[in-house]
């Protein structure tokens, strides 16, 4: 079988890159496909953050859409309409050449484009981001800026449910969004980290992982370490991440005289984070699904995150394997969070319950529902 991903980078450490790489590893290693990755954005001879399968081809295309932030609405729209044209030319030729079964998308990154190529291929588009923030328009104080880009939103998330064969989304909940999609199927994620050492628990050490921006919601998370610390002096945090809100993140650590809180840059060998740490927070504004979450539980590290739409309710089982907070309730993240860090013996209790969860996700679990719907999908076109 013959697979193409279009996603816009590989070189970033997010966890759809994440993701989108160990599935075309697998496909290429375990199924023997043929498998093909198209980036839009990343440059010719920038390297991938994490480790693509020397099976799988790479074809970075190198344009550069962050050009068109240079201009005002309307002439905006033209120069992203030239971008779009380009690209669409570019990965029609490319399709020609590869002529692949199943052509994937990614939601957020040009799925208009994709969804509505000319080829023989079926086009599945993956949600890696809930519909309702995938082009979230902004009020950036222009008027006629916000009405272009709410008329563009409208129009982007209508191609993708008109022209895509099948959305695929990675929760119930977030499947209820598509109310016109042709198909809709659900296949969670899952991570193939290894784990080499299992959390003891015992560690004074709180983990938190993801994009220093705001949708990540670090503000938060610093203000309930701030609560919590006044009854926990002696256990850190320590957050892995890089991003536009850093520099902002770090001052107001030190005007909280926060000393106990130290932020890293990404990293790829993180397993051996995880394992050093003893609970590990999410406190996003909305997840798709949520890799932290899953990674943190295989290593029997428990989680307590805020029930954003969508991703943590679906991983979570509130008080048996960690703690599901009422979203955006800072008061009782933080009560939950002093809760699980004062009881060794709980967090033991639900280290246990996070492994035996996190095997609802393995690899060959995941990656079987995948083959089915390619085959059901080739099944039909032929």
């Amino acid at each position: 079988m013959n697979i193409m991903y279009a996603v816009d980078t590989l070189a970033i450490s997010g966890g759809t890159e994440r993701i989108i790489i160990e599935k075309a590893n697998y496909l290429a290693e375990v199924f023997g496909y043929s498998v093909t990755i198209i980036c839009f954005s990343q440059q010719k001879n920038t390297n991938n953050f994490y480790i693509l399968s020397t099976l799988v081809k790479q074809i970075n295309l190198g344009f550069r859409f962050h050009s068109q932030y240079n201009y005002q609405y309307p002439k905006r729209l033209w120069i992203k309409y030239t971008l779009y044209r380009r690209l669409k030319k570019a990965l029609s030729t490319i399709l020609q050449e590869v002529d692949p079964d199943i052509l994937i998308g990614i939601s957020h990154s040009q799925a208009d484009i994709v969804s509505s190529m000319d080829c023989r291929a079926k086009i599945i588009i993956e949600s890696h981001t809930p519909k309702f923030a995938i082009k979230k328009a902004t009020n950036n104080g222009s008027l006629i800026g916000n009405i272009c880009k709410d008329f563009y939103n409208r129009m982007y998330i209508s191609a993708i449910e008109k022209n895509a064969d099948v959305i695929v989304t990675l929760t119930d909940k977030s499947k209820e969004e598509w109310t016109k999609a042709k198909r809709l199927e659900v296949i969670p994620n899952f991570s193939t980290m290894r784990v080499s050492k299992y959390s003891s628990c015992n560690n004074k050490q709180v983990i938190a992982i993801g994009r220093l921006c705001k949708e990540k919601g670090f503000d938060k998370l610093i203000d309930i370490w701030e609560l919590a610390n006044k009854k926990n002096k002696d256990w850190q945090l320590v957050i892995f991440g890089d991003g536009e809100l850093k520099s902002e993140i770090a001052k107001k650590i030190k005007k909280k005289q926060l000393t106990n809180i130290k932020i890293h840059d990404p990293i790829t060998n993180i397993s051996e984070q995880y394992a050093n740490s003893s609970i590990c927070v999410v406190t996003s504004h909305f997840e798709s699904f949520c890799l932290v979450i899953l990674e943190a539980m295989k290593h029997g590290v428990p989680c307590v995150a805020f029930d954003c739409p969508y991703g943590p309710g679906s991983i979570i089982e509130d008080q048996k394997n960690g703690f599901l907070v009422e979203n955006d309730n800072i008061a009782l993240f933080t009560n939950q969070l002093t809760t699980l860090m004062g009881s060794e013996y709980l967090r033991h209790q639900f280290s246990r319950a996070a492994i035996l969860r996190a095997n609802d996700f393995e690899t060959d679990k995941i990656m079987a529902k995948w083959k089915v719907l390619f085959e059901e999908l080739i099944t039909i076109s032929s």
